[in-house]
């Protein structure tokens, strides 16, 4: 058993971060919050399901800083002068631009068979994509399956079906391990 972790996420808030660590065996997650760091270990055998979903308040993020820097520009454009309003509003227009070429913040909830823990995998569902996919090839890894696609098994289960039956007493096909 190798005793290798492999670091694969990092999200950083105001008062410490999360950094995702993967093995052979398990998946890790270090929390630090301030000078305190709180690990948690997920076995990849034990791991049902890792869901990650874009945040409800997501839309916040570019839109306030938006507004008071378009604000602050229309301010300085009456009272002081041209150039430092535009230079304001220019910055909430660039910022706002920015966040939302970056796409929705992520949040996630990790169920294993005794626990189901929220905890962020990535700061964004883009970053959070490619981390589901290294976990997912070390879950195959380790459970030593290999993913089945849906459409074939149902094509040779379509084959083998009498044509006598109906839909509604056709057998449905088995879609194979989707963790």
């Amino acid at each position: 058993m190798s005793a290798a972790f492999h670091k694969i996420s990092s999200i950083g808030s105001l008062t410490g971060a999360t950094k995702w660590y993967l093995s052979d065996d398990c998946l890790l997650a270090a929390k630090r919050i301030m000078y305190a760091v709180e690990y948690r270990r997920f076995y990849l055998r034990d791991l049902e399901s890792i869901v990650v979903w874009p945040s409800r308040v997501w839309l916040l993020r570019p839109a306030i800083p938006a507004v008071l820097l378009l604000a602050l520009g229309a301010v300085l454009w009456q009272s002081v002068n041209l150039t430092a309003g535009a230079i304001a509003g220019g910055a909430g227009l660039a910022w706002a631009a920015l966040e939302l070429a970056l796409g929705p913040m992520a949040q996630s909830r990790i169920r294993t068979t005794g626990a189901s823990v929220d905890l962020p995998i990535a700061k964004r569902i883009r970053g959070a994509r490619k981390v589901l996919a290294k976990i997912d090839a070390a879950v195959l890894a380790t459970r030593g399956g290999v993913r089945q696609h849906p459409a074939a098994a149902v094509d040779q289960l379509q084959a083998v079906t009498p044509a006598s039956q109906t839909k509604s007493e056709s057998v449905s096909a088995p879609l194979g391990d989707v963790t």
